[in-house]
């Protein structure tokens, strides 16, 4: 998906609109807390133990810890000190040879999705991505529906490529309806 033009008003204002529960916190990532974003994806379902997790961190975002210290977010559980979601404000300086933002591993712990934190966590890395870029992209598939619609209310739209892409996004479509009682 890809959001054309960010539009600074309008995440601003949709960052006022999505306040996070006062149970939690986001804050931003720190050096050394590589296994707080390894718990939260392997439990998300992206990777099969924390170690593969940790090594993909490792290989992706090792050479650019300070960067992350700005750009990578967690939600905090107050109560427990527990980081129980993760969202990266990240780029690409070569995405269809130009300069986005990309919107990257987004995760919530299970048992902490349906409680409304993904969009607060998602305007924060909104955000961020205004301050240094005009677009932005993610990446996502048919099954994560629900992130899909939310990234829509964030102004992201589809990229259709091909015909496969062309499918899936026609799939969506139906569900979507259906999930939000449009059939």
């Amino acid at each position: 998906m890809i959001c054309p033009k960010l539009d600074k008003a309008k995440i601003l204002d949709l960052a006022e609109k999505y306040v996070i529960d006062d149970r939690f916190i986001i804050r931003n990532y720190k050096k050394g807390e590589e296994i707080f974003w390894a718990q939260v994806e392997t439990a998300a379902g992206e990777f099969k133990t924390e170690e593969d997790a940790l090594a993909h961190f490792e290989k992706e975002f090792g050479p650019y810890r300070d960067e992350m210290e700005d750009r990578c977010f967690f939600i905090e559980h107050k109560e427990s000190g527990r980081v129980i979601g993760t969202a990266t404000a990240w780029y690409n300086n070569d995405f269809k040879g130009e300069n986005y933002g990309r919107v990257h591993w987004v995760g919530i712990m299970p048992e902490f999705q349906g409680r409304k934190l993904a969009k607060p966590l998602m305007a924060q890395v909104m955000v961020c991505l205004a301050m240094s870029h005009d677009k932005a992209y993610l990446t996502s598939q048919t099954t994560s529906y629900k992130a899909i619609n939310m990234y829509k209310d964030f102004g992201f739209e589809p990229l259709i490529e091909d015909e496969d892409a062309a499918r899936a996004w026609e799939y969506l479509e139906d569900i979507l309806a259906r999930y939000s009682g449009q059939r």
